[in-house]
């Protein structure tokens, strides 16, 4: 239980009604259910659409998803997506890749992705059936937090401070075959191929970003993990929103 409840202090800003103590080591065992809290939050997903979906037109309603993934995880994912971005932006070597995302301030660059990574996931939210919506909000968030771990496990850390070199240090191979199963698991709320379908585009799509991450910057950060996140749930409603048949 511990592992879950740190996993859930740590990815969404939901207050819990009582104290978890946390040391390092508990970050990296939290990290096999990461998958687990991307369902709680896919659950608060479902729930809502299920209160407004009766009241409101489609695209208003798939807007206030968007918006409330945004505001459970306090958009922590969508500060590493912005860093990137502009640490790309900068043009530099390592050194100036990480010096930028480092810098607190959101620059040019930084405002276009976050933009785009919002007008990406509502419109590919708006393009999944109706008929499997309420599978894909349960399904999505988990996929991404999975895409999380496959990425940190066996990485290097870019930086030698910083929660995202802790977590990298402490998951594992166990942790992630943990992480891979729950996520397959849940892939079958959806119909199997879809299902299937978007749970191999995204460890594709993960693989692919951290050998880049890992070649650009010889290691990875807590910034990469989250921009990684966010481009996992973005390929993940694109796949799910294709029809299959």
């Amino acid at each position: 239980m511990k592992p879950y409840l740190v996993a859930f202090q740590f990815l969404t800003i939901i207050p819990l009604p009582f104290k978890v103590n946390c040391e390092a080591r508990d970050l990296g065992r939290s990290t096999a259910v990461f998958p687990l809290v991307g369902l709680t939050i896919g659950a608060l997903l479902a729930g809502l659409n299920w209160l407004i979906t009766p009241w409101l037109a489609r695209p208003l309603a798939d807007a206030l998803l968007v918006t409330a993934l945004a505001a459970v995880t306090g958009a922590l994912h969508l500060d590493g997506l912005a860093d990137v971005c502009d640490g790309i932006a900068a043009r530099g070597g390592r050194e100036r890749f990480l010096e930028v995302m480092k810098d607190s301030r959101v620059g040019a660059v930084g405002v276009v992705g976050i933009v785009l990574d919002l007008l990406l996931k509502w419109q590919a939210l708006l393009a999944v059936p109706a008929s499997i919506k309420m599978q894909a909000l349960l399904f999505f968030p988990a996929l991404a937090r999975c895409a999380q771990v496959l990425a940190m496990t066996g990485a290097r850390h870019a930086r030698k401070e910083g929660l995202g070199a802790v977590f990298i240090q402490g998951t594992g191979n166990a942790r992630l075959i943990a992480a891979l199963a729950l996520t397959l698991a849940a892939a079958f709320v959806l119909p199997p191929l879809t299902g299937l379908s978007a749970y191999v585009a995204v460890i594709l799509l993960t693989v692919a970003l951290r050998c880049y991450f890992q070649r650009r910057l010889d290691g990875l950060t807590g910034d990469v993990l989250g921009c990684i996140s966010e481009l996992a749930e973005i390929a993940a409603l694109v796949v799910i929103s294709i029809r299959f048949s």
